[in-house]
């Protein structure tokens, strides 16, 4: 669990993006709430789901995909939070 936890933190986008999908979004949903391009957050959403801590909902949409936190990706975001948590104290 602590190597996708540092997987998730090592990349500002991946982070950002992992972070904000506590519930389930779409990468343009993600693009504007994270003010990030879309192809960044295409990525960031593709090398989650490689690591299966995001799972996309609707696989067979071409436009509209909807993304969400796997099982895994919700043990995780419980470590980054807390590693963030301790950040910010000191």
């Amino acid at each position: 669990m602590w190597g996708e936890c540092s997987y998730v933190i090592r990349g500002k986008n991946r982070r950002r993006v992992f972070l904000v999908l506590e519930s389930p979004k779409t990468p343009t949903q993600l693009s504007d709430e994270l003010k990030i391009h879309l192809s960044h957050i295409s990525r960031a959403l593709g090398e989650l789901e490689v690591k299966k801590l995001v799972t996309c909902l609707t696989p067979s949409e071409k436009v509209g995909r909807i993304y969400r936190l796997t099982e895994k990706g919700r043990k995780v975001l419980k470590l980054v939070k807390g590693l963030e948590a301790e950040r910010s104290q000191e």
